[in-house]
């Protein structure tokens, strides 16, 4: 009921304010790749336009292409129709986390243990108070639709592997559906295929005491897989169409990503570098500053129990084989984590382009928060003491995001120092969401004036020109020429507000913070219209 509860408030949260949130930095090319994906099937792949279009063709189509098509029958501002269909995809996201926490713990305690649903209600719970996640849900629009079909892949791989040799079929078209979304996404899906293969051939390794028998098992499991592989080559290829083009498609895809890098800066811990030069530990250091403390905590907690159960691994053969569908959740967790450390690619823009990592981390955070609770029951009163300080950080996790409001995805814990701690040494508002109430602040300025302009203010914007464009009215126009703009927006992310002169009008301020700047630049003469 709690679980209900939490989901029906998070729904009523994304009802409330789909509307609030600015426009990321690459939703506009996004959004024209949807729209080149709709005109590929309504000029009967005649319009092979999508394919050509910058890089985006290395992706797959799915949140664009469907987004592309609700702009033609929905009347509702595109930007908001986007961050409301990816708020839809998160909160699908949950559920998919709550159902596999639930079917997991339902193994570690029992299927009629109520334990098993105070562990599904506290991995949705983390959720909903990690900013990287509840914050992300509207205009993370490539990563948290790729997190939501990541989390749904592992949960059919679990089931999958409880079933084997013979999964059914409603599982089978789950796999198949959940693993085509997430190609349709991304290349990087290839994570939920490796998952799978390694628990299977876990389980093939267990199910009998012979090659010949382990042979067996899996080439009956690989057959009876084979729906699935189909329906999941299908949707890839009808939402990512150009990765079935050409049979080489796929791994250049693979292959491009494991190199992709281009000119962007980052900073880590006050450290400005290069995205290519981020060192391999830049994304264990963030994940340290972004989860919260009770996740933090949570994960800890399991990392202790996960160490007490591995002595039991090498003493019962039943035990091995009760945990083989805990192998791709500690693989999902611990796998990309380990590849970033090993491989050091190219990262940028904090944990973002991991945020698939967040569900399977609530899995195994929840879990290991209700075993505490569990191996503390001789401990009465200390147990009583750890919940409460649990719900008091609860507590204080949620007024902070209240605080961020809109801007929950910037929300860092107390080892970062809080949002004061981030300033010059980690990621702020790297998307410039803060622009679209600054476009308010700027018309609220203009209106008080009480004068209508002779001609179209210009305004300058330190980010793309569709992020203050798509809100402001006719009276103002983007511009590129910095030196003859009237106005200029800016986030201050990366020292980006001090790139041109004029006197601060108007702040964006979260937590005594300020994240984006409007300078008012029409006294500025001569070379103090040079940008910087």
């Amino acid at each position: 009921m709690l679980s209900v509860a939490l989901f029906g408030v998070l729904v009523a949260y994304v009802l409330a304010s789909c509307r609030q949130h600015g426009i990321s930095n690459d939703e506009e090319v996004q959004h024209v790749y949807g729209r080149l994906l709709v005109d590929f099937y309504g000029s009967g792949f005649a319009d092979r336009s999508a394919f050509a279009y910058k890089n985006l063709y290395l992706y797959g189509g799915l949140f664009d292409l469907i987004a592309a098509g609700l702009e033609r029958v929905v009347p509702m501002n595109v930007w908001d129709l986007r961050h409301l269909l990816s708020a839809a995809f998160g909160i699908l996201g949950m559920a998919g986390t709550w159902l596999l926490t639930r079917r997991l713990a339902a193994l570690a305690f029992g299927p009629e243990d109520a334990r098993a649903e105070w562990a599904g209600f506290l991995a949705l719970l983390l959720l909903s108070l990690t900013g990287a996640w509840s914050g992300a849900l509207f205009t993370h629009t490539k990563d948290v639709p790729f997190a939501t079909a990541m989390v749904w892949s592992l949960y059919f791989t679990v089931v999958v592997l409880q079933q084997l040799p013979r999964p059914g079929l409603a599982t089978l078209v789950g796999l198949g559906v959940a693993f085509g979304c997430a190609f349709g996404l991304r290349v990087g899906a290839v994570f939920a295929v490796f998952y799978l293969g390694t628990g299977m051939l876990l389980a093939a390794w267990l199910a009998a005491p012979d090659v010949r028998g382990r042979s067996v098992f899996l080439l009956r499991s690989l057959r009876r897989l084979l729906p699935a592989v189909v329906l999941a080559v299908a949707l890839m290829g009808l939402f990512w169409p150009w990765s079935v083009m050409a049979p080489g498609n796929l791994y250049t895809a693979m292959t491009t990503f494991s190199h992709f890098s281009f000119q962007l800066d980052t900073i880590l811990a006050g450290v400005v570098m290069q995205n290519g030069d981020a060192p391999a530990t830049y994304l264990s250091r963030y994940l340290l500053v972004r989860l919260p403390e009770l996740f933090l905590l949570g994960l800890a907690l399991a990392l202790l129990a996960g160490l007490r159960t591995v002595p039991r691994l090498s003493e019962s053969g039943s035990y091995r084989r009760a945990a083989v569908p805990w192998l791709p959740v500690v693989l999902a967790a611990l796998f990309p984590l380990g590849y970033t450390l090993l491989a050091a690619p190219p990262l940028y823009n904090g944990i973002r382009h991991f945020t698939f990592l967040l569900p399977p981390f609530a899995v195994v955070a929840a879990i290991g928060l209700v075993s505490a609770w569990m191996r503390a029951a001789r401990w009465p009163r200390a147990r009583l003491a750890g919940a409460v300080a649990c719900a008091v950080m609860a507590a204080a996790h949620l007024t902070t995001l209240a605080r961020l409001h809109p801007y929950e995805y910037v929300a860092y814990n107390g080892l970062a120092g809080g949002l004061r701690g981030t300033v010059e040494r980690w990621e702020q508002d790297y998307w410039a969401l803060s622009l679209r109430e600054l476009t308010t602040d700027l018309e609220a300025l203009v209106s008080a004036e009480g004068r209508a302009p002779a001609h179209p203010y210009r305004v300058a914007v330190c980010a793309e020109s569709l992020q203050a464009a798509a809100w402001l009215d006719e009276r103002f126009e983007v511009t590129r020429d910095w030196r003859a703009a009237d106005f200029f927006l800016s986030p201050t992310h990366m020292d980006c507000d001090t790139a041109s002169k004029g006197p601060v009008v108007a702040e964006v301020v979260r937590e005594g913070v300020v994240l984006g700047v409007l300078r008012d630049r029409r006294m500025l003469v001569g070379e103090e219209r040079a940008p910087r």
